[in-house]
């Protein structure tokens, strides 16, 4: 299969797996709690469920690392190519009724995320991205490319987590740069709002893991922008425990 052909792959997973999400939450879920204290629901299972069988069975031979699988316990090693997944970015906003959640399938090869399709089960929204042949957007419109901007004269429009929007590091981190909104956002909505020219910079102090990043990443840097650790190194993947680093996503030029 062609890369091209995977991003379709990607993309027609994670629709699917919005719409799955999107029955669990007419249907009515219960929030229960991981080891960890963050919350899962009946939705992320059953969109995991239906991502990772598709994926391990149309690459048999590249690792699927999912995020309710790990929390499971189950031990997956990186590869040379490995797909990265989370099957419901933002499970707190889907369980308190907001709309901005997110479904990620990404691909890494040698470290680097090439490959990312994001699905926004409450818009209809789908994004995909692959390196070297550029982003693209569909919704009740038909595909069409999207790219990320120059930032305006008027100034950048900051993305902010919910969760670390008051985060003492982002004041210095933004000192100096000409602000014309900060905007509180949740999930991998932010990568999307880039990747299409709405939004110019999101900085992310805070943990995330690389099933959050993977197929953001790779949908910014196919639209024109850059997703880097906060000193300008670039943010990879297949580390240890599958950890990432603070990092921040970029437009285009200035941001």
């Amino acid at each position: 299969m062609t890369d091209p052909g995977l991003l379709d792959l990607a993309a027609g997973l994670a629709r699917r797996a919005a719409f799955a999400i999107e029955a669990v939450k007419r249907a009515g879920f219960a929030v229960e709690r991981k080891t960890d204290e963050s919350p899962v629901t009946e939705a992320d299972r059953v969109a995991e469920a239906l991502i990772v069988e598709a994926l391990r069975a149309a690459t048999p031979a590249w690792p699927v690392v999912a995020e309710e699988e790990v929390a499971a316990g189950i031990v997956t090693a990186a590869a040379p190519r490995f797909w990265l997944v989370d099957p419901l970015d933002g499970t707190r906003d889907f369980a308190k009724g907001r709309s901005e959640y997110a479904v990620c399938i990404g691909l890494v090869e040698a470290g680097r995320a090439i490959l990312g399709a994001i699905a926004l089960p409450a818009t209809g929204e789908v994004f995909g991205g692959l390196l070297g042949h550029g982003a693209w957007k569909e919704d009740a419109a038909p595909r069409r490319p999207v790219r990320v901007r120059a930032v305006p004269p008027e100034g950048l429009t900051v993305l902010a987590s919910r969760t670390y929007a008051d985060d003492p590091r982002m004041l210095p981190f933004l000192a100096g740069r000409p602000i014309a909104e900060r905007r509180p956002v949740s999930s991998a909505l932010r990568f999307c709002r880039v990747a299409e020219g709405v939004a110019d910079l999101y900085p992310r102090f805070g943990g995330t893991m690389e099933w959050d990043t993977a197929a953001g990443q790779a949908l910014v840097e196919a639209a024109g922008g850059s997703v880097t650790q906060v000193d300008g190194s670039p943010l990879r993947y297949g580390k240890p425990g599958w950890r990432n680093p603070d990092f921040v996503c970029h437009g285009g030029p200035g941001a």
